[in-house]
């Protein structure tokens, strides 16, 4: 099996206008979580092996570093939040997108971005979550509730792209990534999903591809360049992982039997693609069966009209709980296709898979080397690294895995830090970097008999995943910027 070292190798031929130093995109080079840092610390707290430390407006975008600048999205001003229905009641801020020195934290540029509606997302999601990627010269970002954004490194606006509206209850939370010429979003939500590629110097686009398999998603893709044949981005997505040709967005193959609400980046390995979806209800040992529509038409249909109204669940509180999570296109009522949707929702199973990539059409039974349904993350993605792969669960447990057989190594939790995670784990220097909701950063040595190095708490809430270039870390509580680096 391919080594790390090997897939950087590859990903500075698809990047080569990027200094290997660099941190371009969400997780880095193609989203593995791998910094080439030759010394990074063994202990990251608010007072220790702090380099420099900047306030910043709030947002979960991750920091990206690009040729000694390091470039997020914020929102400044504030928001009020209905926790009960999970979206936005009012929110006066300004979506934003920063330029910091890499080596000071000093602010070198701001810019605005247009914000012509206000979308709703649930109160862990941010309207500045989308994290920006680099090609080396300029810089793109993405808001829900704008848009694709182009800068120059310098701060000037090269081009912009009007998107949506999206239907999607949670909000956004899927990243660009910069392939060859290529700037490519997945815009899944809850009805008429796409994927589509742009220009990267124009913003012209160049394919979008319509996605009507999935419903909301929070994934960005990962590139797979096979030995032979052409490259091709792969994409998560509700109850199954796709590929498609990364030059046209033409579909090459996928893999059944995942959840329905994917978050995480797949981790591409050489030939091996690690991919992993969890959510609420898939952890059960037996599925959960569910009536078809005709017969949960026979007991709630009081009006006989066929339709599935919310004022006809009223005895029973938990569908009227869910209701607006069930009715996709906001109709008021669940129509057969929306009740079939929820039905392999509450059927599906939360899985990591590891796939041989390459194939043609559906390769479920073919091309899955094994699979592991427990012990698994919501939001966090997979780390490998020196040849174990990581695995980080809410309540801070942490799993070290054999990516050849899918054996587990080791198993703990992580002590002071029994959490929930949504920011992904990243690895440089022989260490491991976990950074939980709550403000818990955990460093702990890397290896299948994996030890905790130290435990922080920055009393803050963190969402956004650590970058690390320039021989530092960069961290990102909700009101401040951290670079770390080792004692000189």
């Amino acid at each position: 099996m391919y080594n790390v070292a090997i897939v950087f190798h590859c990903l500075m031929l698809v990047l080569p206008l990027l200094p290997a130093a660099d941190w371009p995109q969400f997780r880095g080079l193609n989203g593995v979580g791998v910094g080439d840092a030759a010394s990074l610390p063994a202990e990251v707290a608010p007072a220790k092996n702090v380099a420099w430390k900047v306030e910043l407006p709030p947002g979960h975008s991750s920091p990206i570093v690009s040729k000694g600048r390091i470039f997020l999205t914020a929102v400044e001003g504030g928001a009020r939040v209905d926790a009960g229905r999970q979206k936005v009641v009012d929110e006066g801020g300004r979506l934003v997108t920063l330029a910091l020195d890499v080596q000071t934290g000093k602010l070198l540029w701001k810019q605005a971005a247009p914000r012509p509606r206000l979308e709703r997302y649930q109160p862990t999601n941010s309207p500045a979550s989308p994290t920006p990627a680099s090609d080396g010269e300029n810089v793109y970002v993405f808001f829900g509730d704008y848009g694709l954004i182009s800068y120059s490194h310098a701060g000037k606006e090269r081009w912009k792209v009007p998107l949506g509206p999206f239907n999607n209850v949670n909000g956004h939370g899927s990243s660009p990534i910069v392939f060859d010429d290529l700037v490519v979003l997945v815009c899944d939500q809850d009805t008429d999903s796409y994927m589509l590629a742009l220009d990267r110097n124009t913003g012209r686009v160049r394919w979008k591809v319509p996605r009507p398999e999935v419903t909301r998603s929070y994934v960005t893709p990962a590139v797979y360049r096979p030995a032979s044949g052409p490259a091709q981005l792969i994409v998560p997505g509700a109850f199954q992982v796709i590929a498609y040709y990364a030059a046209t967005g033409e579909k090459a193959w996928w893999v059944r039997g995942f959840s329905w609400q994917p978050k995480s980046v797949p981790v591409v390995d050489g030939d091996r693609i690690y991919v992993h979806s969890w959510e609420g209800g898939g952890e059960a040992e037996t599925p959960t069966e569910t009536p078809d529509f005709a017969a949960t038409l026979r007991t709630y249909d009081a009006d006989k009209n066929r339709r599935l109204e919310e004022g006809e669940f009223a005895s029973d509180p938990r569908m009227q709980k869910s209701f607006y999570t069930l009715d996709l296109d906001g109709s008021g009522w669940l129509s057969e296709n929306e009740w079939d949707y929820y039905r392999a929702k509450r059927s599906s199973r939360n899985t990591l898979h590891a796939i041989r990539g390459g194939g043609k059409g559906d390769v479920t039974t073919t091309h899955v080397d094994w699979s592991m349904m427990k012990f698994l993350p919501n939001c966090p993605s997979p780390l490998l690294y020196q040849g174990v792969l990581y695995l980080i669960k809410d309540g801070g447990i942490l799993t070290a895995v054999d990516p050849a057989t899918g054996k587990i190594s080791k198993q703990g939790r992580l002590p002071g830090a029994v959490d929930t995670y949504y920011a992904s784990p990243v690895a440089g220097d022989g260490k491991l970097y976990f950074v939980s909701q709550q403000g818990k950063v955990t460093v702990v040595q890397a290896g299948a008999d994996w030890k905790v190095l130290s435990t922080s708490d920055f009393e803050e809430e963190m969402f956004a995943t650590p970058a690390i270039a320039a021989d530092a870390l960069f961290v990102r509580t909700r009101s401040a910027l951290f670079c770390f680096r080792s004692p000189r």
